[in-house]
């Protein structure tokens, strides 16, 4: 079966590609497009955004109600098929949500599971506070 590919969702995945590793919103793909002057509505970036979670080349969080989703550029390699496992620092002041590829909490993980009988889900576990440049910066929420 032959894949139907158009200009926009090309564009998309250039721009995607330059990103991977960090995250983004639908929003920020649509502004980074709106300041290259190229026409692609927001509903048509949901749209791929979505088709390629369902192919397994973008990683979709859902971190709250309240935030918007947020989406990761992982290629073909899944994290299914290659899992990095990772966590998620969420600031509360400034919004940013980062990784969190820590050995250490590779302990709790294991601690939780032996002594509370609890599996946990490292893509979608958020611990929430400040972030360095919020906390050096003396911002507060």
């Amino acid at each position: 079966m032959t894949t139907y590919h158009t200009r926009q969702q090309e564009r998309l995945l250039a721009y995607l590609r330059e990103t991977q590793g960090k995250h983004f919103t639908a929003e920020d793909v649509r502004a980074h497009f709106a300041a290259t002057k190229t026409a692609i509505g927001i509903a048509t970036v949901y749209r791929h955004l979505e088709k390629l979670v369902a192919d397994g080349m973008v990683t979709k969080y859902v971190i709250d109600e309240h935030s918007a989703a947020c989406f990761e550029y992982v290629g073909s390699a899944c994290h299914a098929d290659a899992p990095e496992q990772h966590f998620h620092l969420k600031c509360e002041s400034c919004g940013a949500l980062i990784h969190l590829a820590c050995d250490e909490l590779a302990c709790i993980r294991a601690h939780l599971q032996k002594e509370h009988g609890f599996s946990l889900n490292p893509f979608r576990t958020v611990f929430y506070g400040t972030c360095g440049a919020c906390a050096a910066g003396g911002i507060k929420r």
